[in-house]
């Protein structure tokens, strides 16, 4: 893995020497002496990871990272900060300034490196949704801050694998003042089995639980399809701190040191709680981004772009099967003197009832889409010329039959269509030769005088003859 990295210091041979360590392991470096310099190479140079120091002159590494916070374009890097600083109150503030994560003076390799790479994998991964949510044309959550608002951390649901009392009682009685819900295990396998069953915004783990590793705990929540995303925070001894490099490799995602100092705990579950809800937001905003290019946004039916590749695949189905396919093709009759006469909202009304009592009217894996305009298709499978006739006459009727409640009208519309259908059970024939067939058909349907159905593979019956056909 590769990657940009900004160091942040005003002493020469602290930034040469850090430049030196991350160049050896093919790191791209860029650096920078003082605070406004930082902000300015960050927001041209958008890296991927910046080491900042703490006690610069005049912008000292916390109003860096405030000011790094506060922009849209730079909110999003990882920032670690390096000093010599060792109170906890100092991280506290510098976890409040929106830091990632603290590295102490002399820096150690082994640290340095492991907190890089997880880091940088983290990054990478907001990136990649990010972009494909931008792709998709939505910036909602783009717009917001980098881990959305104080109030998305709060009301979180915490599991903690925990055997020793007395930190367990403390973690319990600190989170909970906080507002958190926490579920307690004493042992790694109930830890994973309330993993599996539960879902949470953060994992704590406790290193070592009833001699059994917390790190292989760790690596089997990562293995765990419902726990892989979930935020992990590592809870340790100081004797135990050269174990932690392994553990961020595993995915640990950040870490406490015994004694548990209130003030960083509920620091570092926020941050943790704050990117975990921002990262289920993304993927759920991506995942309904997709949804909607297949879907039609105003019906909710599915669009055209994919009934074309749905019906391309159940043609070619026939091979395999033998059963036939159908397309039904059907459009509102005169729809555009209700929108001439009512208004646009009406006319919308009347399409989103329409789909959806099509949809009422139709097996479950028939497909209902909307092919543009007042035009919609079904598609049918494993359905001949008669079965398909059928349907189309049900569906014309529960439509005459009921008129179109219309908000802000007192009548409601009476709505009729005109359908077409099409059948095929040749595995060559294209879907565009299909759907033709049945737009045939549905014009046939609309020469013949409207509210009719009429089959590219089946004689038109005459109009009294229609309404007996639906209700055989």
């Amino acid at each position: 893995m590769t990657a940009r990295i900004l160091v942040v210091d005003d002493i020469l041979p602290n930034v040469k020497l850090l430049e030196a360590k991350l160049s050896a392991e093919y790191f791209d470096v860029l650096t920078a002496g003082d605070g406004p310099s930082a902000v300015e190479i960050a927001l041209n140079e958008m890296p991927d990871l910046i080491l900042l120091d703490v006690m610069m002159p005049g912008m000292d590494g916390f109003e860096v990272c405030k000011r790094l916070r506060s922009d849209p374009k730079t909110r999003h890097i990882p920032v670690v900060m390096v000093t010599a600083l060792s109170d906890v109150s100092d991280r506290v503030r510098g976890l409040e300034a929106g830091a990632d994560d603290f590295l102490s003076k002399p820096v150690n390799d082994v640290a340095l490196f492991a907190r890089v790479r997880s880091l940088v994998r983290l990054k990478m991964m907001i990136d990649e949704l990010r972009l494909r949510q931008a792709t998709s044309g939505s910036t909602d959550v783009l717009e917001n801050g980098p881990l959305g608002s104080e109030s998305e951390a709060e009301n979180a649901r915490i599991l903690l694998v925990e055997d020793n009392q007395f930190t367990a009682d403390k973690l319990v009685e600190f989170l909970t003042e906080a507002g958190h819900t926490l579920d307690r295990a004493s042992l790694a396998a109930e830890g994973l089995g309330l993993g599996h069953e539960n879902d949470y915004d953060l994992i704590i783990v406790s290193l070592r639980i009833d001699g059994e590793d917390g790190l292989r705990l760790c690596s089997q929540f990562r293995s765990q399809e419902q726990t892989r995303h979930v935020p992990i925070l590592l809870v340790l001894d100081d004797v135990d701190l050269p174990k932690l490099a392994k553990g961020l490799e595993l995915g640990v995602n950040d870490y406490l040191v015994k004694p548990i100092d209130r003030n960083e705990l509920l620091a570092r579950t926020r941050t943790q709680i704050r990117r975990r809800r921002y990262h289920d937001k993304l993927r759920a905003m991506l995942q309904s981004s997709v949804s909607m290019a297949y879907t039609d946004a105003l019906t909710g039916v599915y669009n055209r772009r994919y009934m074309n590749s749905h019906l391309d695949r159940k043609i070619l189905e026939i091979a395999e099967a033998g059963k036939p396919v159908s397309v039904m093709m059907f459009d509102i009759d005169h729809f555009k003197p209700v929108n001439d006469t009512y208004g646009h909202a009406a006319g919308d009304e009347v399409l989103k009832q329409l789909a959806a009592r099509v949809a009422d009217n139709v097996r479950d894996f028939d497909m209902v889409a909307r092919y543009g305009g007042e035009e919609f298709v079904v598609i049918m499978p494993t359905t001949p010329p008669e079965a398909a006739f059928m349907v189309a006459e049900r569906v014309r009727n529960r439509i005459a039959d009921t008129p179109f409640p219309i908000p802000g009208r007192e009548e409601p519309l009476e709505v009729t269509v005109s359908i077409g259908v099409a059948t095929t059970i040749d595995p060559s024939e294209e879907a565009a030769s299909l759907v033709a067939r049945a737009d045939a058909s549905l014009y046939e349907a609309k020469r013949a005088g409207r509210n009719r159905s009429c089959s590219a593979e089946l004689p038109t019956p005459p109009a009294g003859d229609q309404v007996a056909a639906a209700g055989s």
